[in-house]
């Protein structure tokens, strides 16, 4: 498992500037659990929430019933927001990223290039309003891990111009 992204960057939200956030349930699968007493089934709700401007949040809900565990996931989702910063409707770097055993590729495209990648990233590029974006996964193809790894990538990216100004500020330090 790889580290998490120290620079994680949390959206400013106060009482006047309300995020307005769409969601996307990415995955529902069924999980059974065997005991003495026959198979108690259960259900798991991959949902990512963003604003289209930036600001994207992925949450696992589990609950009994369908509509119990999307609505935990959405509320995962909104407590674990990040904000990525955007170059136009794109990427302002490429990126690698890794969660487990799935590699995700994200790599900046020309304006009408459209989103080109699978339906995991799609949901995810869609909701943090990345319009023009080339994608590679590679290794597992579990859309947890692929969505988890994604998320990485995206907090892992930074603004050119705020790294330039970092980097002047600890170089004058020395």
């Amino acid at each position: 498992m790889t580290k998490k992204a120290a620079y994680n960057l949390k959206p400013k939200v106060s009482s006047d500037n309300i995020l307005q956030l769409n969601d996307r349930v990415i995955l529902i699968r069924r999980i059974s659990k065997v005991t003495a007493g026959g198979k108690n089934l259960r259900f798991n709700a991959l949902v990512a929430v963003g604003d289209g401007q930036g600001i994207i949040g992925l949450g696992l809900g589990k609950a009994e019933a369908v509509p119990d565990a999307v609505r935990k996931g959405e509320a995962n989702a909104r407590r674990n927001l990040i904000s990525i910063p955007l170059a136009g409707t794109t990427l302002p770097h490429e990126i690698i990223a890794k969660y487990r055993a799935s590699y995700v590729l994200l790599k900046p495209a020309v304006n009408g290039t459209g989103v080109v990648a699978g339906a995991t990233v799609r949901a995810i590029m869609e909701l943090a309003g990345i319009k023009d974006i080339l994608t590679k996964s590679k290794g597992n193809p579990n859309p947890i891990n692929l969505a988890r790894a994604t998320l990485e990538a995206l907090a892992m990216i930074r603004d050119p111009q705020t790294a330039i100004e970092h980097r002047k500020k600890f170089s004058l330090a020395e």
